[in-house]
């Protein structure tokens, strides 16, 4: 839910096990917090597309219509529900093999709330500065890490030391998905004139 996007910051550990301890399901997942914490990044770019415009650091800004910056948004938002989702199952897929074995639902949830940082990074395209969202990008991207290594011991029942390649994995993967959606945030938000 919602308010456990403090606890995640405040203190991670704890508000893993407690989030585990709410047996949430993927739907309930989506309603109450992916759905809400994706609309973040969605908004703030709509807004800062439309009302400031993209600088890519050589002083002049690219300003989207807000028609067509409405098309953007739409697709953005629906291929970061997707992310959510591709993400749980290759956490699914790479923990199978552990005793645990956690379930397809809990992977998922899992993936919902270690996307948390990277949600709330989207609140720098307000102000949308190339630089800018990549360095708090990278940011969000690491600490989005240090949840995923935190709560595989308390969220999946993956000891540490046997969980490296569940999380190197899942990492590397989850790099690459992130860098799919941002070439194609950069490419939709920053060219959006010539694809809508």
């Amino acid at each position: 839910m919602i308010n456990h996007v403090w606890g995640l910051f405040a203190h991670p550990e704890p508000e893993m096990q407690q989030i585990k301890r709410e047996h949430e399901s993927v739907p309930h997942l989506y309603m109450h917090h992916v759905m809400l914490m994706a609309a973040i990044p969605v908004v703030c770019s709509f807004i800062g597309t439309t009302r400031v415009g993209w600088s890519f650091g050589d002083g002049e800004y690219l300003r989207i219509l807000p028609s067509t910056a409405l098309g953007i948004a739409v697709v953005f938002y629906l291929l970061m529900l997707g992310a959510v989702a591709v993400m749980g199952r290759v956490i699914h897929l790479l923990a199978s093999r552990y005793p645990s074995r956690p379930s397809r639902n809990d992977c998922i949830v899992f993936a919902g709330y270690v996307a948390t940082p990277m949600f709330l990074s989207g609140l720098v395209a307000l102000y949308p500065m190339v630089w800018l969202c990549l360095f708090v990008g990278a940011l969000a991207l690491a600490y989005s890490g240090y949840l995923l290594a935190l709560g595989m011991p308390a969220f999946l029942g993956i000891d540490r030391q046997e969980g490296m390649l569940v999380f190197g994995s899942t990492l590397g993967i989850g790099v690459l998905v992130l860098e799919l959606l941002l070439a194609l945030a950069v490419m939709m938000w920053g060219y959006g004139s010539h694809f809508f």
